[in-house]
């Protein structure tokens, strides 16, 4: 599906009723299982990006265990996320901070209060990057007005490679 039929249609699906600032969202990212010669799970970042670039920081998940913080050293793989605000930051992120995860679906679950807190209605972006090491990199974006209105959700992006589909949808 392309994500340009997607949005066109999830924009014409707009109605009045808002998600209430104490319903929660669920973020299900899918990794793909690749068929490759040398397989690694890939690190991921999931952000918020307000127009002017502000970032809310939702996920990040790396090799935590790794010895003397050395999985920290692979973040800057994560290219976009990187440069927007992740080597701004101290490791591991309280809350946000989670080991790589391996081929499947997995949820990352955040109260629309706790991590949208105290942000202004507008444009906002949602951002899914993922790296690999000996593979690719994929960006998704996911646009969207806060506040949320139930009729817009679930928001549905697929990647191509590194990543699989991405929902944003409410749990209630």
């Amino acid at each position: 599906m392309k994500i340009g039929k997607l949005f066109c249609g999830l924009i014409c699906a707009l109605a009045t009723t808002a998600v209430s600032a104490k319903s929660d969202l669920q973020l299900e990212v899918s990794i793909p299982r690749l068929q490759v010669a040398e397989y690694h799970k890939p690190y991921v970042a999931v952000w918020l990006e307000d127009s002017k670039r502000k970032v809310t920081q939702i996920a990040v998940w790396y090799d935590v265990e790794m010895e003397n913080g050395k999985g920290e050293e692979w973040l800057a793989d994560l290219r976009q996320w990187w440069r927007r605000d992740g080597r701004k930051l101290s490791f591991p992120i309280d809350g946000i901070t989670g080991a790589t995860k391996g081929p499947g679906m997995h949820t990352v679950d955040f109260d629309l209060s706790k991590a949208f807190k105290n942000l202004p209605a507008g444009k906002y972006t949602l951002r899914i990057e993922a790296a690999r090491e000996v593979g690719g990199r994929e960006l998704l974006q996911i646009p969207l007005n806060l506040p949320l209105k139930n009729s817009e959700l679930p928001l549905i992006v697929e990647g191509s490679s590194e990543l699989g589909l991405v929902r944003l949808s409410t749990t209630k």
